[in-house]
């Protein structure tokens, strides 16, 4: 049996366990919150964002998660610049042609202020600019894709929260805390 390890990145952290080539103090890293041997990141999660990492001993599993090519379902709860009209959401439905081509189309709702934890440092809040709260379902997982898409319909992503991997999901996992399975 594989494990299978659900964390929950905090806001900060490199989805790695090292932080090499930095100059200055180092930043904070999976090893700072993971203390298992032989489990590797299943895809990234940009520092900036928060929310499902996963990790595994199996690189068939890990292979699966990650590659593109098996379209696993990956669930961000995001907050935006402004609130979308509904031809940004259906730009985002069709898929939008980022710098590295076309992505796939998404699965993209408005929803209500999600109840998360706080996040540290918290978002800048302006009060001329209003925001909205997104669910966004993609496929892919190019480079800091969601916020590449979202800013590209004019609407800059302020938090980015990734809520579920295929049917894993990070509902009741503390930031910075861990939920292992075996799978």
């Amino acid at each position: 049996m594989a494990r299978l390890i659900l964390f929950n990145k905090p806001h900060g952290v490199l989805s790695q366990f090292t932080d090499v080539g930095t100059a200055g103090s180092p930043r904070a890293t999976l090893s700072d919150h993971i203390d298992l041997p032989g489990v590797y990141p299943a895809g990234r999660l940009d520092r900036d964002s928060e929310g499902l990492l996963l990790l595994t001993d199996d690189g068939k599993l890990q292979h699966r998660i990650a590659n593109p090519r098996q379209k696993m379902e990956k669930t961000y709860l995001v907050q935006v610049e402004r609130v979308p009209d509904d031809a940004a959401l259906g730009a985002l439905r069709q898929g939008v042609v980022l710098g590295d081509g076309p992505t796939r189309p998404a699965r993209v709702r408005r929803i209500g202020p999600p109840d998360l934890w706080p996040r540290d440092p918290p978002v800048r809040y302006r009060k001329s600019v209003p925001d909205c709260w997104l669910e966004i379902t993609i496929t892919e997982g190019r480079n800091r894709q969601v916020r590449r898409m979202t800013a590209h319909v004019g609407h800059p992503t302020l938090r980015l929260v990734r809520w579920r991997i295929g049917g894993w999901t990070v509902d009741g996992i503390a930031p910075g805390a861990w939920r292992e399975l075996r799978v």
